[in-house]
């Protein structure tokens, strides 16, 4: 019997796939589970249409990573920090804290998990940090840490 699968089922496929099975493995355990649909044309239909939105959905998103690529490249996020000597901060700037400061002052929310600072910042001036927006798009923000007085 001909079936298309719901959700991944180990062994046997993955969500979205169309594949032979048993009948009495179909009947008995992935029809009543709701693990998968038997392949009608109606239901062959509606997969050939989900698929269609999920493409779109994406291509639309990559878009929008990529506009805001943009605007985030030519930003510069200013923090201030207390500083000893050489430079050194007392202290570190973190991701949640240039994350916070994008939303606070550009009103640009993004979360600091995307954000891939490797080590937290304990020096003054500029540091390039890459942002992952998207699994195709990086941008890269400047962060600015002064010394605040």
């Amino acid at each position: 019997m001909k079936v298309i699968f719901l959700k991944d089922v180990k062994g046997k496929g993955k969500k979205g796939e169309v594949k032979n099975v048993a009948d009495g493995y179909a009947h008995n355990f992935l029809l009543k589970q709701g693990l998968a649909v038997e392949a009608t044309s109606g239901n062959m239909k509606n997969l050939d249409n989900k698929k269609k939105k999920e493409e779109q959905q994406a291509s639309v998103e990559l878009a929008e990573a990529q506009k805001l690529k943009e605007t985030l490249e030519n930003l510069t996020v200013e923090l201030k920090a207390k500083s000893g000597e050489g430079g050194r901060l007392f202290g570190s700037i973190t991701s949640k804290q240039i994350a916070d400061e994008l939303n606070k002052t550009h009103k640009i929310k993004i979360d600091k998990r995307k954000i891939g600072l490797d080590d937290a910042i304990r020096t003054l001036g500029v540091t390039k940090v890459p942002v992952k927006l998207h699994h195709e798009v990086v941008a890269t923000i400047d962060v600015h840490v002064k010394e605040e007085n």
